[in-house]
């Protein structure tokens, strides 16, 4: 459900910065905001992804999960609110949502490779 609704916002900011954002903000920004959406609708897939995964499956994969939810609100997040209020120092936020999302990634991976049994 989170996945699902997560891709709805993503959809929605992709659309908002294509037409509202296009004649308003620079160049540079509408990248930036591009760069956002474009997290924000990956990691929404990947989520969904795991939320369909078997019960078993998901119960290990959920803390990897949140990671990347909480990564995506963070990277996207920030880079949304950076173009929309002009705040350069959220810049400086973004990373800490990259790092959560590679751990997410990386611990996802882990879980997923001790589910295979091929260790």
């Amino acid at each position: 459900m989170l996945a699902a609704l997560l891709a709805a916002v993503g959809v929605m900011a992709g659309a908002f910065g294509a037409h509202a954002l296009r004649d308003i903000v620079d160049p540079a920004d509408l990248a930036i905001w591009e760069t956002a959406s474009r997290y924000h609708l990956l990691h929404a897939v990947a989520l969904l992804a795991i939320g369909l995964q078997s019960p078993e499956s998901r119960i290990a994969l959920h803390k990897p999960a949140i990671v990347l939810l909480v990564g995506t609100l963070i990277f996207s997040g920030s880079l949304y609110a950076l173009v929309l209020s002009g705040i350069r120092g959220l810049g400086a936020v973004t990373p800490l949502g990259g790092v959560a999302l590679i751990v997410g990634w990386v611990w996802l991976a882990w879980q997923l490779w001790q589910q295979s049994g091929d260790r």
